[in-house]
């Protein structure tokens, strides 16, 4: 058992390295393609993976005019909305700061659990999901006095935060009746194709811009698209429902961390103090606001109980 719960943490540290490296790649590829045409081909390229996947293993069910419900309303937040939102943002702010305004997304959906899903959420959750609040505030604000380019980025990665925090909340909904790979698989897929189509009112030659990119950048989307999106999330799901959603919240918090460290080794962007200080209340808030300081006390004492039989 003990064997086991190592090779999933280590699953799950590699994840989030995976995913903290995607946002420089997404920065990368937002400087060499249209925004919205790129992410429209990234995602779809991620569905057509997931798809073969449930091909191959034949667990394609029909779904219900309730499914299609909230299929509908996760494919326009969490994939149209959220990915616009994010392609727009890295065009003008860092990956550093969009992934650390990203990181935010489990206060988000702790709070809008609160309020639509009438989840209980203690006093140290609420001062969570303050401190987190206060950590975005720092990493957008960087001392300044008013909305620069690069704020107004900011903004627009909060945007697809929110969106894809309003996303989990219906995909909880929803994969109480569908398997959650064949409702990812949807999504990219519908998700993506309606990106493309908004990509090519916005950017009518971006298929022809694309084309002309260089290789190593086709091959930096490829990856991006085929191993951060199809096959993270394949391993985030997978490894969810034994870990448990504190310590999922928990292993979260590397991804920022891995997505500075990358955005300074690969696209040379400063790490300023303040983005230290506010990933450091952002970290104390995701832990404190989406319960994982009581999920671990929880384990520790079902542990002791398992093994000496003291309550």
């Amino acid at each position: 058992m003990k064997h086991n719960t190592i090779g999933l943490y280590s699953i799950m540290t590699f994840n989030m390295m995976i995913w903290g490296l995607n946002a420089v790649a997404l920065k990368i590829l937002v400087t060499h393609f249209p925004a919205v045409t790129m992410q429209g081909v990234r995602i779809f390229l991620a569905g057509l993976v997931l798809l073969l996947y449930i091909v191959i293993k034949r667990t394609w069910k029909p779904l219900t005019k309730r499914d299609w419900g909230w299929t509908i309303g996760i494919i326009l937040t969490g994939v149209v909305g959220h990915h616009l939102f994010l392609a727009w943002g890295l065009t003008i702010t860092t990956a550093s700061n969009a992934a650390l305004i990203l990181s935010l997304v489990p206060l988000m959906t702790a709070f809008l659990s609160f309020l639509f899903l009438r989840e209980h959420i203690t006093p140290a959750r609420m001062g969570g999901i303050l401190l987190g609040l206060i950590g975005v505030i720092l990493v957008v604000l960087r001392g300044g006095t008013g909305l620069s380019t690069s704020m107004w980025g900011d903004l627009l990665i909060g945007g697809a935060m929110i969106f894809q925090a309003c996303s989990f909340i219906l995909i909880k909904k929803a994969t109480d009746t569908i398997d959650a790979k064949q409702l990812t698989t949807i999504m990219f897929l519908a998700g993506a194709t309606l990106i493309f189509l908004i990509g090519l009112f916005i950017s009518p030659d971006g298929v022809s811009i694309m084309l002309e990119g260089p290789l190593w950048v086709w091959a930096v989307l490829i990856v991006s698209g085929v191993v951060a999106t199809a096959w993270g999330h394949a391993m985030y799901n997978a490894t969810i429902h034994q870990l448990g959603p504190g310590q999922t919240a928990v292993f979260i918090n590397l991804t920022p961390f891995f997505a500075l460290v990358g955005s300074a080794l690969f696209l040379g962007e400063a790490i300023q103090w303040v983005q230290i200080a506010g990933f450091a209340l952002i970290i104390v808030g995701v832990f404190l606001g989406t319960g994982a300081w009581g999920e671990g006390e929880r384990m520790k004492a079902r542990t002791v109980h398992r093994e000496t039989g003291i309550h």
